[in-house]
């Protein structure tokens, strides 16, 4: 059985992920990208869909014991879980290299105190589950073969296969260190490179420590910033630029619900704000990777801007449903493939320009296709923001005029005309500055209740929405300003769950709500973020520390953060670990940082 969301770690190659449990269970892993098939997909069913347990022998019938401590390596992707056992202590050190070459899952036992008992059991199942490959021996080395995928065991433990699982049992003393390393190759090529466990391990750790000095945030709360910023590296396709939303699928929103979703691809507003985070933290490369992943994905054909891609740049991102699974604790159905993908959503326009803008604010070597892929979006934009659309949260329900899609629309027009005042570029000045105010006096004639002092969800609307939280953010009103207050008040009264943290917007229990969906769902974490943001704008700043504090310490204890807390549950829901989640929060430090908001 799989353990709770907030139970993993998460360690990865910046080409994959693996999530690995508390009991040193790899439930989770696709090879050789974030995309493929799951080789380990017990994460979504049970251990006949493969998984890898590494740690100390346990009886038979009995449940594996869980570490009794667990840390990444200082500011790395190198997991170390310790057990205390009767017989005495031992340490599994976790990674996966950054690639050069096959793609590779290295574990490393040592011996700290005692003579310890360990287990190793290594379940392959191909195509999430759903595909027994065949194991055997080539040269002294276990392979597992099925169609296009072979994958290679290397230890130097012996190993011997019973119930179609490949075991080990050894004993580690003080000072004993035993790899095991499982390495991806297309089935027809040669077999991989043996691998170099010790030295893969310095040359990940050196990585790491490389990358997270160019951090230039030293504010009090840099261990939650680094830890994020790692995690939006570790969610970043190397080889493309383009940044997965999450590397799971079908983690549920509601548990035993319907709301399960695949993540793995790259959502143009989460990697924009994603790139925002990164450019204002002192990393310009990963902005420049993402910006012409951005400029391949789009290509000539800004007229069709998808709001989501593959993690290449791949436009056809067919759902589909594995009902050979039964999903995280029976939350069915698990899905592949996103049909989002399809939709209109308007404010992606304005989280791809605004990305630019800051790119370009912060000094990166001008593109001249990124300014004229600019130009053309708000060439789009001035015969379209007028339309209904689905929205940031991808409603699959019918379209609707919301009012977030409205500002963000905004937000295009507007720092696409600071672009071409600043004379890097010409446009239509006077229209667009006309476009600007329309779009701005619709929003605010349209979309705001008067009685109540409250921009709504939608034209029309009474409900509320914590995108509206974004409207100071944006420069599209100051935080000052009434309406703002009003809004920013009224989502804290009605969007608020008992323990303070902000609800996407009201959904309809049993029934389906504007999102079209049954079920219901929890708090969403960067709306929370949103939230302790505008209260440090309107001066609120203790108020602000103390709802950023809380939701800190949601965080597991290598502090991930999925999607949404279910306050009832009192546990992480949704994919994991989410980048949606990570970069509000590093958003957040930054501003109260900057505030002289923390107590020591």
């Amino acid at each position: 059985m799989a353990g709770r969301i907030e139970d993993y770690a998460l360690i990865g190659d910046m080409q994959t992920a693996a999530l690995v449990c508390r009991d040193g269970t790899a439930d989770w892993l696709c090879l050789p990208r974030f995309d493929s098939h799951a080789i380990f997909a017990g994460l979504l069913g049970t251990e006949e869909h493969g998984f890898w347990r590494l740690g100390p022998a346990h009886a038979e019938g009995t449940e594996p014991p869980t570490a009794d401590r667990r840390r990444y390596r200082g500011d790395s992707l190198i997991l170390e879980s310790e057990w205390d056992t009767p017989r005495g202590t031992v340490r599994v050190t976790d990674f996966m290299p950054p690639r050069d070459g096959a793609p590779q899952l290295i574990r490393i036992v040592e011996g700290i105190s005692g003579r310890v008992p360990m287990r190793s059991e290594l379940r392959m199942r191909f195509s999430y589950g759903r595909v027994t490959p065949w194991v055997h021996k080539v040269d002294g080395r276990t392979v597992a073969m099925a169609g296009p995928d072979s994958v290679w065991l290397d230890t130097p433990a012996d190993t011997f296969g019973e119930n179609l699982t490949t075991y080990s049992d050894f004993i580690v003393a003080p000072g004993d260190r035993m790899a095991f390393t499982i390495s991806w190759q297309p089935s027809h090529q040669e077999p991989p490179a043996l691998p170099d466990p010790e030295g893969s391990l310095d040359a990940t750790e050196e990585f790491w420590r490389e990358w997270v000095e160019h951090c230039t945030y030293h504010g009090p709360y840099r261990e939650a910033v680094v830890r994020s910023l790692i995690t939006l590296k570790a969610l970043t396709y190397a080889p493309t630029g383009g940044i997965v939303a999450a590397p799971t699928t079908s983690l549920p929103e509601d548990i035993g619900g319907s709301r399960n979703w695949d993540y793995r691809y790259t959502w143009l507003r989460d990697a924009a704000i994603t790139l925002s985070s990164l450019l204002r933290t002192g990393y310009r490369e990963e902005a420049r990777a993402w910006r012409e992943w951005l400029l391949r994905a789009v290509a000539g054909d800004p007229e069709n801007l998808q709001i989501m891609y593959g993690i290449a740049g791949e436009r056809e991102l067919g759902e589909a449903e594995l009902d050979w699974l039964p999903g995280y604790e029976n939350s069915a159905p698990v899905r592949v493939g996103n049909g989002a993908a399809g939709q209109l959503q308007l404010d992606v326009y304005g989280e791809v320009t605004e990305a630019l803008h800051l790119a370009h604010m912060t000094g990166l070597t001008r593109n001249d296709y990124a300014t004229g892929l600019q130009l053309k979006l708000i060439s789009y934009l001035e015969k379209h923001w007028d339309e209904p659309d689905e929205g940031i949260w991808e409603v699959r329900g019918p379209r609707r005029h919301f009012v977030h899609s409205k500002v963000m629309a905004w937000v295009a027009v507007d720092r696409t005309i600071k672009l071409i005042e600043s004379g890097d570029t010409d446009g239509p000045l006077e229209r667009w500055r006309e476009l600007r105010d329309d779009i701005h006096r619709d929003v605010c004639d349209r979309g705001y209740d008067k009685e109540r002092n409250t921009f709504t969800q939608s034209y029309g609307s009474k409900e509320l929405d914590a995108s509206l939280l974004l409207i100071p953010q944006m420069g599209f009103l100051p935080p000052d300003d009434k309406r703002v207050i009003g809004t920013i008040e009224a989502i804290q009264r009605e969007l608020s769950t008992e323990d303070g943290f902000v609800l996407r917007y009201p959904t309809a229990g049993e029934e389906a709500g504007v999102d079209g969906l049954e079920g219901d769902e929890g708090a969403f974490l960067a709306c929370s973020f949103w939230l302790a943001d505008d209260l440090a704008m309107i001066g609120r700043v203790d108020e602000a520390r103390q709802l950023f504090e809380r939701l800190l310490s949601l965080r597991n204890d290598l502090g991930l953060l999925a999607e949404e807390w279910d306050a009832r549950l009192q546990r992480q829901v949704g994919n994991f670990p989410q980048a949606f989640s990570h970069v509000p929060l590093i958003d957040t430090a930054l501003r109260l940082t900057a505030s002289g908001a923390y107590v020591g």
